[in-house]
Protein backbone atom coordinates (compact mmCIF):
# COMPACT_ATOMS: atom_id res chain seq x y z
CA UNK A 1 0.00 0.00 0.00
CA UNK A 2 2.94 2.42 1.04
CA UNK A 3 4.58 1.49 -2.33
CA UNK A 4 1.47 2.03 -4.25
CA UNK A 5 0.87 5.51 -2.41
CA UNK A 6 4.52 6.28 -3.04
CA UNK A 7 4.29 5.78 -6.71
CA UNK A 8 1.18 7.13 -7.38
CA UNK A 9 2.17 10.82 -5.85
CA UNK A 10 6.01 10.31 -8.01
CA UNK A 11 8.05 10.07 -4.98
CA UNK A 12 10.81 6.88 -4.76
CA UNK A 13 11.02 4.77 -1.78
CA UNK A 14 13.41 6.79 0.05
CA UNK A 15 11.78 9.62 -0.29
CA UNK A 16 8.23 7.67 1.05
CA UNK A 17 10.57 6.49 3.99
CA UNK A 18 11.01 10.50 4.70
CA UNK A 19 7.32 10.98 4.43
CA UNK A 20 6.19 7.82 6.40
CA UNK A 21 9.42 6.61 8.48
CA UNK A 22 6.98 4.41 10.13
CA UNK A 23 5.09 3.27 6.82
CA UNK A 24 1.84 1.99 7.68
CA UNK A 25 1.57 3.41 10.97
CA UNK A 26 2.29 6.40 9.92
CA UNK A 27 -0.76 5.94 7.57
CA UNK A 28 -3.07 4.49 9.63
CA UNK A 29 -2.40 7.87 12.12
CA UNK A 30 -2.24 10.38 8.85
CA UNK A 31 -6.24 8.57 8.13
CA UNK A 32 -7.20 9.05 11.79
CA UNK A 33 -5.99 12.83 11.78
CA UNK A 34 -7.84 13.61 8.48
CA UNK A 35 -11.00 12.43 9.89
CA UNK A 36 -10.49 14.41 13.34
CA UNK A 37 -10.16 17.61 11.18
CA UNK A 38 -12.85 16.62 8.84
CA UNK A 39 -15.20 16.42 11.62
CA UNK A 40 -13.70 19.94 13.32
CA UNK A 41 -14.20 21.02 10.33
CA UNK A 42 -18.00 20.20 10.09
CA UNK A 43 -18.63 21.31 13.26
CA UNK A 44 -16.83 25.03 13.04
CA UNK A 45 -20.38 26.12 12.26
CA UNK A 46 -22.09 25.16 15.39
CA UNK A 47 -21.75 26.98 18.44
CA UNK A 48 -21.49 24.31 21.25
CA UNK A 49 -22.15 26.43 24.46
CA UNK A 50 -25.77 26.80 22.73
CA UNK A 51 -26.18 23.20 23.24
CA UNK A 52 -26.13 20.88 26.13
CA UNK A 53 -23.66 18.83 26.93
CA UNK A 54 -25.34 15.41 25.88
CA UNK A 55 -25.93 17.32 22.16
CA UNK A 56 -22.71 18.44 21.99
CA UNK A 57 -21.01 15.14 22.58
CA UNK A 58 -23.71 13.68 19.64
CA UNK A 59 -22.99 15.82 16.85
CA UNK A 60 -19.20 15.33 17.61
CA UNK A 61 -19.61 11.76 18.02
CA UNK A 62 -21.61 12.36 14.77
CA UNK A 63 -19.21 14.16 12.61
CA UNK A 64 -16.50 11.65 13.88
CA UNK A 65 -18.57 9.08 12.06
CA UNK A 66 -19.88 10.93 9.14
CA UNK A 67 -15.64 11.93 8.93
CA UNK A 68 -14.74 7.96 8.63
CA UNK A 69 -17.94 7.13 7.31
CA UNK A 70 -16.69 9.19 4.09
CA UNK A 71 -13.53 6.97 3.64
CA UNK A 72 -15.72 3.56 3.91
CA UNK A 73 -12.92 1.67 2.65
CA UNK A 74 -10.06 3.02 3.94
CA UNK A 75 -12.03 3.31 6.98
CA UNK A 76 -12.62 -0.37 6.95
CA UNK A 77 -8.94 -1.50 6.12
CA UNK A 78 -7.69 1.33 8.95
CA UNK A 79 -10.38 -0.72 11.45
CA UNK A 80 -8.81 -4.19 10.74
CA UNK A 81 -5.54 -3.20 10.77
CA UNK A 82 -5.64 -1.56 14.23
CA UNK A 83 -7.09 -4.81 15.25
CA UNK A 84 -4.19 -6.26 15.09
CA UNK A 85 -2.42 -7.09 18.67
CA UNK A 86 0.72 -5.67 17.62
CA UNK A 87 -1.10 -2.03 16.73
CA UNK A 88 -3.03 -2.13 19.64
CA UNK A 89 -1.27 0.38 21.00
CA UNK A 90 -1.40 2.86 18.29
CA UNK A 91 -5.03 2.53 18.45
CA UNK A 92 -5.38 3.83 21.84
CA UNK A 93 -3.59 6.69 21.04
CA UNK A 94 -5.42 7.75 18.26
CA UNK A 95 -8.88 7.11 19.63
CA UNK A 96 -7.62 8.87 22.68
CA UNK A 97 -6.75 11.66 20.52
CA UNK A 98 -9.77 12.07 18.83
CA UNK A 99 -12.01 12.19 21.53
CA UNK A 100 -9.62 14.45 23.13
CA UNK A 101 -10.47 17.03 20.04
CA UNK A 102 -14.28 16.63 20.40
CA UNK A 103 -14.00 17.25 24.23
CA UNK A 104 -12.09 20.33 23.37
CA UNK A 105 -14.50 21.42 20.59
CA UNK A 106 -17.65 20.59 22.95
CA UNK A 107 -15.73 23.32 25.55
CA UNK A 108 -14.33 20.83 28.09
CA UNK A 109 -11.18 22.33 30.33
CA UNK A 110 -11.17 19.68 32.93
CA UNK A 111 -7.91 19.13 34.69
CA UNK A 112 -8.69 16.64 37.55
CA UNK A 113 -9.88 13.31 36.82
CA UNK A 114 -13.06 14.63 34.97
CA UNK A 115 -10.49 14.71 31.98
CA UNK A 116 -9.20 11.56 31.91
CA UNK A 117 -12.64 9.73 32.27
CA UNK A 118 -14.45 11.46 29.65
CA UNK A 119 -11.84 10.83 27.15
CA UNK A 120 -11.64 7.14 28.18
CA UNK A 121 -15.45 7.21 28.05
CA UNK A 122 -15.47 9.07 24.60
CA UNK A 123 -13.41 7.03 23.22
CA UNK A 124 -15.18 3.22 24.12
CA UNK A 125 -17.96 5.39 22.40
CA UNK A 126 -16.29 6.28 19.50
CA UNK A 127 -14.90 2.74 19.04
CA UNK A 128 -18.40 1.05 18.79
CA UNK A 129 -20.19 3.71 17.24
CA UNK A 130 -17.92 3.46 14.23
CA UNK A 131 -18.38 -0.48 14.30
CA UNK A 132 -21.95 -0.04 14.16
CA UNK A 133 -21.65 2.65 11.68
CA UNK A 134 -20.00 0.65 9.39
CA UNK A 135 -21.54 -2.75 9.16
CA UNK A 136 -24.96 -1.94 10.68
CA UNK A 137 -25.51 1.44 9.19
CA UNK A 138 -26.04 5.19 10.57
CA UNK A 139 -29.06 4.57 12.35
CA UNK A 140 -27.67 1.73 14.63
CA UNK A 141 -25.06 3.69 15.39
CA UNK A 142 -26.90 6.73 16.28
CA UNK A 143 -29.10 4.63 18.79
CA UNK A 144 -26.03 2.81 20.50
CA UNK A 145 -24.37 6.42 20.82
CA UNK A 146 -27.52 7.95 22.25
CA UNK A 147 -28.06 5.20 24.81
CA UNK A 148 -24.45 5.19 25.52
CA UNK A 149 -24.75 9.13 26.42
CA UNK A 150 -27.56 8.01 28.10
CA UNK A 151 -26.37 6.07 30.61
CA UNK A 152 -23.36 8.44 30.97
CA UNK A 153 -25.60 11.17 31.66
CA UNK A 154 -27.41 8.46 34.03
CA UNK A 155 -24.81 7.78 36.60
CA UNK A 156 -23.62 11.19 36.64
CA UNK A 157 -26.92 12.14 37.58
CA UNK A 158 -26.94 9.52 40.36
CA UNK A 159 -23.77 10.49 41.32
CA UNK A 160 -24.51 14.39 42.01
CA UNK A 161 -26.95 13.27 44.47
CA UNK A 162 -24.70 11.57 46.64
CA UNK A 163 -23.27 13.15 49.16
CA UNK A 164 -19.72 11.72 50.56
CA UNK A 165 -20.76 11.45 53.99
CA UNK A 166 -23.63 9.02 52.89
CA UNK A 167 -21.40 7.08 51.12
CA UNK A 168 -18.95 7.07 53.37
CA UNK A 169 -21.42 5.92 55.84
CA UNK A 170 -23.26 3.29 53.41
CA UNK A 171 -19.64 1.47 52.75
CA UNK A 172 -19.17 1.27 56.16
CA UNK A 173 -22.50 0.16 56.85
CA UNK A 174 -21.57 -2.27 54.05
CA UNK A 175 -18.64 -3.58 55.17
CA UNK A 176 -19.72 -4.14 58.37
CA UNK A 177 -22.30 -5.95 57.10
CA UNK A 178 -20.18 -8.38 55.40
CA UNK A 179 -17.61 -8.42 58.42
CA UNK A 180 -20.35 -9.29 60.89
CA UNK A 181 -23.27 -10.39 58.71
CA UNK A 182 -26.27 -8.48 60.07
CA UNK A 183 -28.62 -7.08 57.81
Amino acid sequence: MLAKAAKAAGLSAGEALLVVPNGPRDLLALLSARHDAAALAALAGTDPKALKVRERIRRAVEARLDAAEADAAATRRWAGALALPHHLPLALRLTWESADHLWRWAGDTATDENHYSKRAILSVILVGGLALRLHSGREAAAAYVDARIGEVMAFETWKAKIKPADLARQLAGALGRLRYGRA
